[in-house]
């Protein structure tokens, strides 16, 4: 037999390969050993992580428990409650309908919805689309945000309590109220129920597993929640997470019932899936070989309409994540779960962490606590640097 001979330059990139290849099993190795060490530091019951880079996941795995319980390990199929990064599923859906012409970003969110959406200390300011995606609408959580009754004057004298002190567009407050009503104005203008409506013009597209009904999932690949009590030093378990919402649909309405799935945080899925949504926001908008929102659409979701708090619409840019990296995303907190997507869009990369319950704190700020990111930090120093 013939001994086969290869050019210099051959030789070359067969190196490199075997080279890529050894550094990233190294990689993985190490990376795995430091998230173990993190994960005992903060007492984490379970974790699953991804690490995209291009349009591809480069490094996907779970760590400990789905279930304390049964001592179900925690896998990469699992699905969590995700918590308020959901917010930006109803983004992407508002902003296909905006690229339909049926919605603008500067309609009256009253004249969308059917009811008077007005500051009552500034009647006159319109409140807009634009402003209750990016929590500029002076609308608050104080009367509560599991229903619209909350903000409707038809519903009784207590939807005043419903609003901030200030003139909206003059500030910032984060309100889970704006995203319920969001999903109800997408819910009325695309003629379709919200948990619906996601599934097949966002998830399907996108090849991902996932979404808002808890009756329409695999109840076999939900991970439990939970929630960790400081002063009795010990995690309890949240089944409220997958509650069904079988019985509220019996008396559904349309374009106004749309908190029963929570828009503003129910969306469940795997840490795997959330890195493909990801992917689409880090491409503007292009997603699986599909175009999901236009790019003009994409941008504007990203764009920092809030300095502060580095809040576009659904999504907000931070600079303390990563040293040197301004990193644009959402992160989730809800039954003991935290949750953060975040990307580098110029750079194309990006991270998704995902915990069912850990212990800790948050020392640089409100919006990533101290477990995502020292996991952020191990995976983008093993896998990205």
């Amino acid at each position: 037999m013939k001994t086969p001979c290869f050019t210099r330059k051959q030789l070359i990139v067969v190196f490199l390969i075997f080279s890529a290849a050894r550094v990233d099993a190294q990689g993985a190795a190490r990376a795995q050993r430091e998230i173990a060490a993190i994960m005992s530091n903060y007492q984490a019951i379970g974790a699953s992580v991804a690490v995209v880079k291009g349009r591809d996941i480069i490094y996907n795995h779970s760590f400990g428990l789905k279930n304390v319980e049964t001592g179900e390990v925690m896998e990469n199929s699992d699905l969590f409650r995700i918590a308020s990064i959901s917010k930006s599923f109803v983004a992407t859906g508002i902003m296909q309908l905006v690229d339909a012409g049926k919605l603008s970003l500067d309609d009256d969110v009253g004249d969308l919805i059917g009811f008077r959406v007005r500051n009552p200390n500034f009647p006159d300011s319109v409140i807009t689309l634009r402003l209750i995606l990016s929590h500029r609408s002076s609308i608050s959580d104080k009367k509560g945000y599991f229903t619209l009754d909350a903000l409707n004057p038809d519903k009784g004298p207590g939807w005043t309590d419903a609003y901030n002190s200030y003139a909206p567009n003059t500030d910032y407050q984060y309100c889970n109220l704006n995203f319920n009503l969001a999903g109800a104005i997408l819910e009325k203008y695309a003629g379709e129920r919200f948990d619906r409506y996601i599934r097949r013009h966002i998830l399907k597209p996108l090849g991902v597993y996932g979404g808002y009904n808890v009756d329409k999932l695999d109840s076999s690949r939900f991970v439990t929640l939970y929630a960790y009590d400081g002063e009795a030093k010990r995690f309890s378990p949240s089944p409220a997470a997958y509650q069904s919402r079988a019985e509220a649909l019996k008396e559904y309405e349309l374009g106004y019932s749309t908190p029963v799935f929570s828009p503003t945080g129910g969306m469940k899925m795997s840490a795997e899936d959330l890195a493909k949504v990801m992917i689409m926001h880090m491409h503007y908008g292009m997603g699986n070989g599909a175009r999901i929102i236009s790019e003009e659409g994409s941008r504007a979701m990203q764009t920092v309409l809030t300095p502060r708090s580095g809040y576009g619409m659904a999504l907000r840019t931070i600079d303390d994540l990563i040293p040197g990296k301004a990193m644009t995303g959402h992160e989730g907190i809800a039954y003991g779960l935290y949750s953060a997507m975040y990307f580098q869009p110029q750079e194309r990369f990006g991270i998704v962490v995902i915990t069912n319950g850990c212990n800790t704190g948050f020392s640089n700020g409100d919006v990533i606590n101290d477990f995502l990111q020292a996991m952020y930090h191990c995976l983008y120093k093993n896998f990205l640097q």
